[in-house]
């Protein structure tokens, strides 16, 4: 039997052929090994995902995954910087190497997959793009905005999928193009436009954080698009892939687990089998990735699991009030599914 044969053979059949180590590491791996420190592209400052306060502590949904990949690399979820990008922005600072990755609202799409020569780690939020209109407008629809003036964002899936929508339903707009995110709004908040258009999650931070106290606001009831949201490295590094990807998807994991980093330590006590090698105890899935066996233990101890994140910077009890919904687990009703740890 050919090796090629017996290979396909052992797939076909569940069980591993051959025992292969880590992807070749590449040049980001290397140079954030040897630097001590993951850079991350973040958004200029978005409730919720990525935001600074005053003494420029950055959190948020985005950042959680950020300091999660430092915590898989290092040990150490603290080693971190970030780099707060515009919309255009944040792809030219990944492709000229300012950046390690992207953990930034970004939505996924064909061409900036492959034409822009990017690799998409997974997805950590599911959104779809929707308006907002002030209160004292009435307008209970999208379909009520033809003719409008819209505010929104350039460079962005947005500015396209919205040509698209008004086009499809036979509608006109003029929009309004400000690349950055404050001015935009302060253009919105003035009446320089009747709308302005992004993520619904956008739409719900902006209306908790910068348009706080500048009326009231209403989340028009349609969404548009599919705007599946999650972290993004370049081509041409497997094993940095790879760890993006797998921290992510050990994120998803460790909820569906019931492993959260208030019972982490008790659970390195588990005997069930998948507990100990998702946690190092048996080792093999830090050696696969390039890392230290408790890699995931490290993360969830430090950062948490997928819903802890969740429900810290966007869930029920924050300003932004956002039910799981999309976003749930599978096992209950959502789309949040990590591929097996195996």
């Amino acid at each position: 039997m050919s090796v090629r044969f017996g290979v396909a053979l052992a797939a076909v059949l569940g069980v591993t052929a051959l025992a292969a180590g880590p992807a070749l590491a590449g040049q980001t791996f290397d140079a954030v090994k040897a630097k001590g420190f993951v850079q991350c592209a973040v958004n200029t400052g978005l409730a919720g995902f990525s935001f600074a306060d005053s003494q420029g502590k950055w959190t948020g949904l985005d950042v959680d995954l950020c300091k999660a990949i430092a915590a898989a690399m290092f040990g150490d979820a603290e080693k971190v910087k970030f780099t707060p990008t515009t919309a255009q922005q944040r792809f030219v600072a990944l492709q000229s190497g300012e950046v390690d990755v992207i953990t930034r609202n970004a939505t996924q799409t064909l061409l900036r997959d492959t034409s822009l020569g990017f690799n998409i780690a997974g997805v950590n939020f599911y959104d779809g793009q929707g308006f907002i209109v002030p209160a004292k407008a009435n307008i209970k629809s999208a379909k009520e905005l033809n003719g409008a003036t819209i505010c929104v964002q350039p460079g962005t899936t947005t500015e396209l999928n919205l040509a698209d929508y008004f086009r499809a339903n036979k509608m006109t707009f003029k929009p309004v193009l400000i690349e950055k995110l404050d001015e935009l709004l302060q253009a919105y908040a003035a009446g320089r436009c009747d709308a302005y258009t992004t993520d619904a999650s956008g739409l719900a931070a902006v209306r908790a954080g910068q348009l706080a106290g500048k009326g009231e606001h209403v989340i028009l009831p349609e969404r548009i698009s599919k705007e599946p949201l999650g972290p993004i490295v370049r081509h041409g590094d497997d094993q940095w892939f790879d760890l993006v990807k797998w921290t992510l998807m050990g994120m998803i994991e460790a909820e569906e687990m019931g492993i959260t980093s208030k019972n982490v330590d008790e659970k390195l006590k588990s005997e069930d089998p998948a507990v100990k090698r998702f946690l190092g105890v048996t080792p093999g899935f830090g050696k696969a990735v390039g890392v230290d066996e408790k890699w995931m233990y490290n993360v969830i101890k430090q950062v948490g699991n997928y819903g802890e994140s969740y429900d810290r910077h966007v869930g029920p009890a924050t300003p932004l009030k956002l039910d799981r919904g999309q976003n749930a687990l599978w096992t209950n009703g959502g789309l949040m599914y990590a591929i097996p740890f195996r």
